[in-house]
């Protein structure tokens, strides 16, 4: 009788704190009613709304206008050969930076066409992001689990996303073979099920090692589990996506299809002769990120896809200091990595990327007014896709007038090219990878500083996919 009198009473208080809340913050029967007159319901709204609710905003937001001269010239272009296409997965990342080296291997060796697989180090990929996330588990044990980055680790155990630190962090530690080698699965061009399968048993992983320790299990005995642990999460990755080969026997053959050369060889051997480049110490991130201080080196805590690899690290540079860097890059005939919020103005059946493709404005009949600072800081926008920069349209004073990108989506406009504006490139580019000498001796001194150190849930940490 007491219990129940208690749990009344406990209900009456949430109840009547939740009533007072309302009172004070709720939608009252007086805001409504000046809510609903603030609305007139004109002519001009009645046929818009006719429109909108039969039809997709984007084909009602079109901007007419804008379709005119459509110039697709690039002064400065970089050859690429072929398209590929990363299906219904979240690879870009992957795509993206072995396009880099696939361009290069076509050119030097005068190939018709070359693919990398990509289910090869993405397998590894997915291995290695369970390590981390059971070490990252291991080394917070002792933490709540209401703590930030037990958390965090939590609700990201793993995803088929990433960028350019997964791709050095992946080939530099277990090579690179080609496409025939280890070809696409279901698995691999369909990944949403594998992954909540791989974060499910993840999860469960993570709390055992937790009540592992609470139950008094030593720091070795917790290495042995996970190591159990990630036997379990090879197994499923080896019937999702095959076993990655040990060796293997390819045939470089030339642009006629003669055969140039038939050898044996490692993953890492076909690595170092057709990649060779240090990936971790010979290229660096650039960042426009206007919320933060520019000319600073900045680096994401616990972002990086192997846990004894390296930390994504940037340089924070105002984007016309990334537009020259490009330019030099792309003027050399190399290709770069490059993710930006692709899905902001995208043009799909003209492949054109345009802050003035829709007039959302016109057709809601008010204003979206955040810049590219307060979009990142509310979440707004952020890099969600990475493709290889390629081209760009310099005019007559040097100045970029549009860009292209190669795209992994296989063909379609522009041959599975994007085309971006200059003005589209300035509010939705965010990360971009170049050769160290293609940068200047300022961002070279930046280098030298010692990173502030941005926590695991920075808006900046977001995954390409």
């Amino acid at each position: 009788m007491r219990k129940n009198i208690w749990l009344c009473a406990g209900l009456f208080m949430i109840f009547t704190t939740m009533s007072g809340q309302d009172k004070k913050g709720g939608i009252s029967p007086e805001m409504l009613q000046e809510i609903k007159l603030s609305y007139k319901a004109t002519a001009t709204d009645r046929a818009i709304q006719n429109a909108v609710t039969h039809n997709e905003i984007n084909k009602l937001a079109i901007n007419y206008r804008n379709k005119n001269n459509f110039d697709t010239y690039f002064s400065h272009k970089v050859n690429s050969k072929g398209i590929t296409n990363q299906k219904s997965s979240g690879r870009c990342w992957l795509f993206t930076g072995l396009n880099v080296f696939r361009s290069r291997i076509i050119a030097d060796y005068n190939l018709k066409d070359f693919q990398f697989s990509h289910s090869y180090p993405f397998f590894w990929d997915q291995l290695e992001k369970s390590n981390l996330f059971l070490q990252g588990i291991i080394d917070t044990r002792e933490k709540p689990m209401d703590d930030k980055m037990v958390e965090w680790l939590f609700k990201n155990p793993l995803s088929d996303g990433g960028q350019f630190t997964g791709v050095a962090d992946i080939l530099t530690k277990y090579g690179a073979v080609p496409a025939n080698i280890m070809i696409e699965t279901f698995g691999s061009e369909n990944t949403r099920q594998m992954a909540n399968l791989l974060q499910l048993k993840l999860k469960e992983f993570g709390l055992n090692i937790r009540d592992a320790s609470v139950g008094g299990a030593t720091a070795a005995d917790l290495q042995k589990q996970k190591t159990e642990m990630l036997g379990v999460i090879y197994r499923m990755l080896v019937l999702m996506l095959g076993e990655p080969p040990a060796t293997f026997t390819w045939t470089l053959a030339d642009a006629k299809g003669n055969p140039a050369s038939t050898k044996e060889y490692t993953p890492l051997s076909f690595y170092r002769e057709f990649i060779g480049a240090d990936l971790k110490n010979g290229y660096v991130m650039l960042m426009n990120d206007p919320g933060r201080e520019y000319y600073k080196l900045y680096e994401i805590d616990f972002d990086r896809h192997t846990y004894d690899g390296k930390n994504w690290t940037y340089v924070n540079l105002p984007v016309e200091d990334i537009k020259e860097i490009a330019i030099q890059s792309i003027k050399d005939s190399t290709m770069m990595y490059f993710s930006c919020d692709v899905g902001k103005f995208l043009d799909r059946e003209r492949g054109l990327l345009d802050i003035n493709n829709f007039d959302y404005e016109s057709l809601m009949g008010t204003t979206f007014g955040m810049n590219k600072e307060q979009r990142i800081r509310t979440f707004a926008s952020g890099s969600s896709h990475a493709m290889t920069l390629m081209a760009v349209d310099l005019d007559k004073n040097r100045k970029p007038v549009k860009w292209m990108v190669e795209n992994s989506w296989g063909p379609g406009a522009n041959s599975g090219h994007l085309i971006m504006t200059d003005k589209w490139f300035d509010e939705y580019m965010f990360r971009l990878v170049v050769e160290k000498k293609y940068i200047t001796d300022k961002v070279r001194e930046i280098l030298k500083q010692s990173p502030v150190r941005l926590p695991a849930w920075d808006p900046m940490f977001v995954e390409e996919e």
